[in-house]
Protein backbone atom coordinates (compact mmCIF):
# COMPACT_ATOMS: atom_id res chain seq x y z
CA UNK A 1 0.00 0.00 0.00
CA UNK A 2 1.61 3.47 -0.74
CA UNK A 3 0.69 6.45 0.95
CA UNK A 4 1.16 10.11 0.02
CA UNK A 5 1.75 12.46 2.89
CA UNK A 6 1.46 15.96 2.01
CA UNK A 7 2.33 17.81 5.36
CA UNK A 8 4.83 20.53 6.41
CA UNK A 9 4.84 20.11 10.59
CA UNK A 10 8.42 17.92 11.27
CA UNK A 11 6.78 16.59 14.17
CA UNK A 12 3.65 15.71 12.80
CA UNK A 13 5.81 13.76 9.36
CA UNK A 14 7.59 11.63 11.51
CA UNK A 15 5.19 10.40 13.50
CA UNK A 16 2.96 9.28 11.08
CA UNK A 17 5.85 8.04 8.45
CA UNK A 18 6.68 6.11 11.43
CA UNK A 19 3.40 4.60 12.18
CA UNK A 20 1.98 4.31 8.66
CA UNK A 21 5.16 2.31 8.48
CA UNK A 22 4.24 0.09 11.08
CA UNK A 23 0.84 -1.13 9.24
CA UNK A 24 2.91 -1.88 5.95
CA UNK A 25 2.78 1.21 4.22
CA UNK A 26 4.71 2.76 2.17
CA UNK A 27 5.15 6.69 2.81
CA UNK A 28 6.01 9.46 0.28
CA UNK A 29 6.09 12.75 1.74
CA UNK A 30 5.97 16.10 0.10
CA UNK A 31 6.20 18.74 2.04
CA UNK A 32 4.20 21.71 -0.60
CA UNK A 33 1.86 21.39 -3.02
CA UNK A 34 3.88 21.81 -5.72
CA UNK A 35 5.79 18.75 -4.43
CA UNK A 36 2.21 16.95 -4.19
CA UNK A 37 1.33 17.93 -7.95
CA UNK A 38 4.92 16.49 -8.66
CA UNK A 39 4.63 13.27 -6.80
CA UNK A 40 0.69 12.38 -8.52
CA UNK A 41 1.93 13.47 -11.96
CA UNK A 42 4.54 10.82 -11.83
CA UNK A 43 3.17 7.61 -9.11
CA UNK A 44 0.19 6.60 -8.02
CA UNK A 45 -1.23 5.99 -4.82
CA UNK A 46 -3.66 4.14 -2.83
CA UNK A 47 -4.42 7.35 -1.16
CA UNK A 48 -3.12 10.84 -0.23
CA UNK A 49 -3.44 12.35 3.63
CA UNK A 50 -3.39 15.73 3.04
CA UNK A 51 -2.79 19.09 5.38
CA UNK A 52 -4.30 22.52 4.58
CA UNK A 53 -2.20 24.47 6.11
CA UNK A 54 0.72 24.56 3.78
CA UNK A 55 3.34 26.99 2.66
CA UNK A 56 2.65 27.53 -0.53
CA UNK A 57 -1.17 27.52 0.26
CA UNK A 58 -4.30 25.77 1.24
CA UNK A 59 -3.58 21.58 0.64
CA UNK A 60 -7.49 21.94 -0.44
CA UNK A 61 -6.72 23.38 -3.72
CA UNK A 62 -4.86 20.38 -4.72
CA UNK A 63 -8.13 18.03 -4.58
CA UNK A 64 -10.34 19.73 -7.49
CA UNK A 65 -7.21 19.42 -9.56
CA UNK A 66 -6.98 15.83 -8.73
CA UNK A 67 -10.96 15.62 -10.01
CA UNK A 68 -10.55 17.18 -13.05
CA UNK A 69 -7.47 15.21 -14.16
CA UNK A 70 -9.86 12.26 -13.50
CA UNK A 71 -7.63 11.48 -10.48
CA UNK A 72 -9.74 9.75 -8.30
CA UNK A 73 -7.02 8.75 -5.41
CA UNK A 74 -9.01 8.88 -2.38
CA UNK A 75 -7.97 11.92 -0.05
CA UNK A 76 -8.44 11.93 3.55
CA UNK A 77 -7.76 15.71 4.56
CA UNK A 78 -6.35 16.65 8.14
CA UNK A 79 -6.15 19.79 9.35
CA UNK A 80 -6.88 22.45 12.43
CA UNK A 81 -9.70 23.75 10.68
CA UNK A 82 -11.96 21.45 12.14
CA UNK A 83 -15.31 23.73 11.97
CA UNK A 84 -18.62 21.94 10.20
CA UNK A 85 -17.92 24.42 7.22
CA UNK A 86 -14.73 23.50 6.78
CA UNK A 87 -15.57 20.00 6.62
CA UNK A 88 -18.79 20.58 4.23
CA UNK A 89 -16.23 23.11 1.98
CA UNK A 90 -13.57 20.26 1.86
CA UNK A 91 -16.10 17.45 1.20
CA UNK A 92 -17.33 19.72 -1.36
CA UNK A 93 -14.71 20.09 -3.30
CA UNK A 94 -13.89 16.54 -3.68
CA UNK A 95 -11.82 15.44 -0.59
CA UNK A 96 -13.34 11.61 0.67
CA UNK A 97 -13.33 12.32 4.64
CA UNK A 98 -11.72 15.15 6.83
CA UNK A 99 -10.15 14.57 10.43
CA UNK A 100 -9.41 17.88 12.35
CA UNK A 101 -5.76 17.75 14.24
CA UNK A 102 -5.56 17.14 17.04
CA UNK A 103 -6.60 13.13 16.42
CA UNK A 104 -5.47 10.02 17.77
CA UNK A 105 -4.00 7.73 15.07
CA UNK A 106 -6.26 4.66 15.43
CA UNK A 107 -8.79 6.90 14.26
CA UNK A 108 -6.58 7.91 11.80
CA UNK A 109 -5.80 4.06 10.60
CA UNK A 110 -9.54 3.35 11.12
CA UNK A 111 -10.82 5.97 8.66
CA UNK A 112 -7.81 5.01 6.35
CA UNK A 113 -8.77 1.74 5.75
CA UNK A 114 -12.42 2.55 5.37
CA UNK A 115 -11.09 4.69 2.27
CA UNK A 116 -9.27 1.72 1.22
CA UNK A 117 -12.09 -0.77 1.25
CA UNK A 118 -14.26 1.56 -1.26
CA UNK A 119 -13.71 -0.80 -4.60
CA UNK A 120 -11.35 1.56 -6.75
CA UNK A 121 -12.93 2.43 -10.24
CA UNK A 122 -12.39 -0.11 -12.85
CA UNK A 123 -10.01 -2.14 -10.67
CA UNK A 124 -10.90 -5.30 -8.66
CA UNK A 125 -9.90 -6.01 -5.16
CA UNK A 126 -8.80 -9.47 -6.26
CA UNK A 127 -6.19 -10.10 -8.58
CA UNK A 128 -5.52 -13.56 -9.78
CA UNK A 129 -3.08 -15.70 -11.29
CA UNK A 130 -2.39 -19.32 -12.18
CA UNK A 131 -4.19 -20.72 -8.69
CA UNK A 132 -2.69 -17.52 -6.88
CA UNK A 133 -5.19 -14.87 -5.40
CA UNK A 134 -4.09 -11.55 -3.79
CA UNK A 135 -7.11 -9.62 -2.03
CA UNK A 136 -5.73 -6.62 -2.15
CA UNK A 137 -7.95 -4.41 0.18
CA UNK A 138 -6.66 -6.60 3.02
CA UNK A 139 -3.12 -7.14 1.91
CA UNK A 140 -3.59 -11.26 1.70
CA UNK A 141 -2.09 -13.79 -0.76
CA UNK A 142 -3.91 -17.05 -0.69
CA UNK A 143 -3.15 -20.69 -2.76
CA UNK A 144 -6.43 -22.45 -3.39
CA UNK A 145 -8.23 -20.97 -0.62
CA UNK A 146 -5.16 -21.73 1.67
CA UNK A 147 -2.95 -18.61 3.08
CA UNK A 148 0.08 -17.47 2.29
CA UNK A 149 2.06 -15.56 4.64
CA UNK A 150 4.26 -13.00 3.46
CA UNK A 151 6.18 -10.05 4.79
CA UNK A 152 5.01 -6.58 3.40
CA UNK A 153 7.72 -6.02 0.67
CA UNK A 154 7.31 -9.55 -0.79
CA UNK A 155 3.46 -8.69 -0.44
CA UNK A 156 4.53 -5.35 -2.98
CA UNK A 157 6.21 -7.28 -4.97
CA UNK A 158 3.51 -9.91 -5.68
CA UNK A 159 1.16 -7.07 -6.02
CA UNK A 160 3.23 -5.40 -8.52
CA UNK A 161 4.30 -8.19 -10.90
CA UNK A 162 0.45 -9.54 -10.78
CA UNK A 163 -0.82 -6.55 -11.61
CA UNK A 164 1.03 -6.91 -14.63
CA UNK A 165 0.94 -11.12 -15.24
CA UNK A 166 2.88 -12.00 -18.28
CA UNK A 167 4.11 -8.55 -19.17
CA UNK A 168 7.75 -7.01 -17.81
CA UNK A 169 8.19 -4.80 -15.10
CA UNK A 170 10.94 -2.61 -15.29
CA UNK A 171 13.09 -2.88 -12.11
CA UNK A 172 12.53 1.02 -11.69
CA UNK A 173 8.72 0.03 -11.45
CA UNK A 174 9.20 -2.20 -8.84
CA UNK A 175 11.50 -0.16 -6.90
CA UNK A 176 8.64 2.35 -6.85
CA UNK A 177 6.05 0.02 -6.07
CA UNK A 178 7.78 -1.46 -3.01
CA UNK A 179 10.42 1.45 -1.53
CA UNK A 180 9.59 4.76 -0.24
CA UNK A 181 11.40 7.52 -1.46
CA UNK A 182 13.23 8.14 1.52
CA UNK A 183 13.55 4.57 1.88
CA UNK A 184 17.59 3.44 2.78
CA UNK A 185 17.93 0.46 -0.04
CA UNK A 186 20.42 -1.51 -0.36
CA UNK A 187 21.66 -2.34 -3.68
CA UNK A 188 20.42 -5.99 -4.07
CA UNK A 189 17.31 -5.29 -1.61
CA UNK A 190 14.66 -6.07 -4.39
CA UNK A 191 16.44 -8.79 -5.97
CA UNK A 192 16.46 -10.58 -2.58
CA UNK A 193 13.01 -10.00 -2.05
CA UNK A 194 11.91 -11.60 -5.32
CA UNK A 195 14.36 -14.49 -4.72
CA UNK A 196 12.69 -15.16 -1.70
CA UNK A 197 8.89 -14.53 -2.93
CA UNK A 198 10.06 -16.80 -6.08
CA UNK A 199 11.45 -19.94 -3.83
CA UNK A 200 7.83 -19.51 -1.61
CA UNK A 201 5.86 -19.50 -4.67
CA UNK A 202 7.43 -22.59 -6.14
CA UNK A 203 7.41 -24.20 -2.30
CA UNK A 204 3.48 -24.03 -2.50
CA UNK A 205 3.25 -24.97 -6.01
CA UNK A 206 1.08 -21.63 -7.20
CA UNK A 207 0.67 -22.29 -10.67
CA UNK A 208 2.82 -19.17 -11.36
CA UNK A 209 6.96 -18.88 -11.64
CA UNK A 210 8.82 -15.32 -11.59
CA UNK A 211 11.31 -14.94 -14.40
CA UNK A 212 13.75 -12.05 -14.69
CA UNK A 213 15.75 -10.65 -17.01
CA UNK A 214 19.50 -9.16 -15.31
CA UNK A 215 19.21 -5.22 -14.81
CA UNK A 216 16.28 -5.02 -16.62
CA UNK A 217 13.41 -6.12 -14.47
CA UNK A 218 10.86 -9.13 -13.81
CA UNK A 219 7.33 -10.70 -15.27
CA UNK A 220 5.42 -13.59 -13.12
CA UNK A 221 3.69 -16.10 -15.57
CA UNK A 222 0.99 -18.44 -15.15
CA UNK A 223 2.19 -22.27 -15.55
CA UNK A 224 -1.18 -23.73 -15.02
Amino acid sequence: MRILLVEDEPEMVSALRAALKRHDMVVDHAGTLLEAEGFVAVDSYDAILLDRQLPDGDGLSLVPRLRSARNTTPVLVLTARGDTSDKVNGLDMGADDYLAKPFAFEELLARLRALLRRPAPLQSQFIRAGDLVLDVGHREASIRAEPLSLPRRELLVLEALMRRTGRMVQREALMEAVFGLDDEIQSNALDTHVSRLRRKLADANAGVTINGIRGVGYLLRETT
